[in-house]
């Protein structure tokens, strides 16, 4: 199951390479909401990892954004001690669009950005015209 948030970007964190085929990238974003007349600021950790550590590349500190994300759970034991923890990962940034920028319609508040593909990639063209 997918969740998406809106918030602002509040820190992005340099990718790290936990092992040899394995990388993670973290960034936190702010999140306010008046909860009965009090205002109140919550900051939300998200991962993003292997190919998608590049997904917060082209947004700033500071930018509003939507984050798309699923919720992963897991269990660790050692030493007959339990643990559970979770993970927000991260798998898609839209930028969202301040007032008054330069759109097309009054639908176009999010800017995709491109979660797919790398600029380092090469198109292939395999149509047959």
């Amino acid at each position: 199951m997918s969740y998406e948030l809106t918030g602002k970007l509040a820190i992005k964190f340099d990718t790290i390479q936990r092992t040899e085929t394995f990388k993670i990238r973290e960034f936190v974003v702010e999140k306010s909401e008046d909860i009965n007349g009090k205002l109140v600021t919550n900051y939300i950790k998200f991962q993003s990892v292997q190919d998608r550590t590049g997904i917060i590349d082209r947004v700033n500190q500071g930018d509003e954004i939507k984050v798309y994300f699923n919720i992963r759970g897991s269990k660790w034991e050692k030493d007959g001690r339990v643990s559970y923890f979770n993970n927000l990962d991260a798998w898609r940034i839209e930028q969202v669009l301040k007032p008054g920028t330069d759109a097309s319609s009054d639908d176009d508040h999010l800017e995709p950005l491109d979660t797919f593909t790398s600029a380092s990639q090469e198109t292939i063209d395999d149509l047959p015209f």
